[in-house]
Order: C-alpha cells, then structure tokens, then sequence
C-alpha cells in the first residue's frame, strides 16, 4: 500500500508502504533498508522499483544515513548512505529525495512555485529538537517561501499504539506545558503519544498552513506497513538496525 497526498504534486511523490518489493521472509516485501541484514540484491532491486514510480533509475535516490537527529543538508547531487543528516532539501530536478522510515513520521514539502523540495524524517526525538523546523528554515534559504509550501505528514505510529512512559511525557511539557495536548492517558504512570498531530503543530509552527497528513498507523497496518516497535514485540529484531524499512519520497 502508498499513499499519496492531495497536496503535493501527483506523480513527483510517493510515501511508499511495504508492498510491492521483491524481498522474503522477515523483510517482505518492498524493504529499502541497506543496513539490515536482507539480500542486497533484494534491496537494490526494490530500490529500483521505487525509482521507476517516477520514470528515474535508483541512483537518482538520494538516500540519508539516518539517524535522530536535527540535522537538515541541502545537496545538488545524489548520493546513498554517504551523509549523515534527517533533512534534505534540493533545487535540483530529478534528484530524489528520500526518507527511510518503520513508525517514524516521513515528512515530504514542496514548494512548487520556487522550484524548493524538501525531506524530513521526523521520529520523536527529531521531531522534538527541531528536524521539521531546520527542513523548512533551510528550504526557505534556497529561495523557498512558507506561504508556497506544501507539506505532508505520511504513515506513522498511531497514538493509539504509540504507550511512553511518564519520563517522555515529562521531557515534554518540561519545555513546553502546552505539548501536554498531545498526549492522552494510559495505564498507570503511561500516555499515549500522538507523533503525527505534533509534528503537524511543528509544521504550523513554521507558518505552513497548507498541511496533509495519513492517518495511517504503522504499527497496527500489519500486512502493508513495517513497525518497529510492532517487530521488537514480536522479538523479531535480532540486532540493531536490521528491520526493514519502508520509503517516501519526492523529487522536482
């Protein structure tokens, strides 16, 4: 399954799901995750497949090595695990930028009218020290304007899936009480985290008003989405960072 957003231009975006690929086993089907412990031939393939959704071949993929970070780069020319950064922005045409996720919020914008596109991989930590805002900041300083900016949030960890405990509500509302209003109760001394409704706040909090997202839950898509929380319960991650992980992306 993909999802595409009304507000972005059709046909220059995707956020993938996990079908569709030509991986086996534990990373059927679509997995993109060069890390992880599939078939490299799996993962180049699907890679391609991917790239062909918009009529490029894969090395046109640029592809972040990803961490939880901040950190947003703008880049002219594609490279593949090489940078080490959340957020991309480009100006180029035909050069694909990519985000890899499994529950962490894919954030895709595009600013059509200055020819501005940009990619954020927002998980909570990212998202809290300020990914979406440096994307976007950085947009703006390629000739971007937020009152062109188009952005969406893709599938995600839903609320309903996503139990923290209280130390995560308290970093929080530590630094802002009103990021109390994304969290609802649990069991006991827990909550439940809506990651997409904040990182649909940091998007408005840059001054977007154009803003689509999901509402798709990751964790509970069993058969179309890869979770990693959803995998660690299952006791099938068996070491780090070899779990499959779906794409988004988007390209001028």
């Amino acid at each position: 399954m993909s999802w595409t957003a009304p507000n972005l231009p059709a046909g220059r975006h995707c956020f993938f799901g996990s079908e569709g690929g030509v991986s086996e086993g534990f990373y059927q089907s679509l997995n993109v995750n060069t890390k992880s412990d599939d078939s490299p031939a799996h993962v180049s393939a699907n890679l391609q497949i991917a790239a062909d959704r918009f009529g490029l071949d894969k090395s046109c993929l640029n592809l972040l090595n990803q961490g939880v970070s901040n950190t947003a780069v703008y880049i002219d020319s594609p490279t593949q695990d090489q940078i080490e950064a959340d957020g991309t922005v480009t100006t180029r045409p035909n050069l694909i930028l990519c985000i890899r996720t499994a529950d962490c919020a894919p954030v895709l914008l595009a600013d059509v009218k200055h020819g501005v596109i940009g990619a954020a991989h927002a998980g909570w930590r990212g998202a809290f020290q300020g990914i979406i805002e440096n994307t976007v900041d950085l947009m703006c300083r390629h000739g971007a304007e937020t009152a062109d900016i188009a952005a969406a949030v893709g599938p995600c960890i839903g609320q309903a899936s996503y139990e923290v405990d209280a130390g995560f509500y308290d970093q929080f509302v530590h630094r802002d009480p009103a990021y109390a209003a994304f969290f609802a109760a649990g069991r006991e001394a827990h909550f439940q985290f809506d990651l997409e409704a904040f990182c649909i706040a940091r998007l408005k909090a840059c001054g977007l008003t154009d803003i689509a997202a999901a509402h798709i839950d990751t964790y509970a898509e069993t058969k179309k989405y890869y979770s990693f929380r959803r995998f660690t319960h299952q006791a099938l991650i068996k070491r780090l960072k070899a779990f499959p992980t779906e794409l988004s992306a988007i390209v001028l």
